[in-house]
C-alpha cells in the first residue's frame, strides 16, 4: 500500500498535495494518508466523495489522522 505523508502541513496544503499525489495511484489501489491538520477529517472525505475515492478507514491516533483511501475511478 502506498503512503502519502502530509503530516506537518496546514490547510489548504494537505488536500492540495493529496490531489496532486493521488494522480499517481492506479485505479483499484489503496493508499494510506497521514495528516496532522484537524481540518482534513472533514475536507478529505468531502473531496473523496466528489472524486470517486472511497474512504475505507479514518481514525485519529493522538495528533495524527490516518486515512485509508481506495481509488475507484
Amino acid at each position: 500500500m502506498a503512503l502519502i505523508d502530509l503530516r506537518g502541513l496546514t490547510c489548504p496544503e494537505p488536500l492540495l498535495k493529496l490531489i496532486e499525489q493521488i494522480k499517481e495511484i492506479e485505479v483499484g489501489k489503496e493508499v494510506e494518508v497521514l495528516t496532522t491538520d484537524p481540518g482534513t477529517i472533514v475536507d478529505i472525505p468531502l473531496w473523496a466523495e466528489k472524486e470517486g475515492i472511497e474512504v475505507i478507514d479514518c481514525c485519529r491516533e493522538g495528533n495524527q489522522i490516518r486515512f485509508v483511501l481506495k481509488k475507484v475511478k
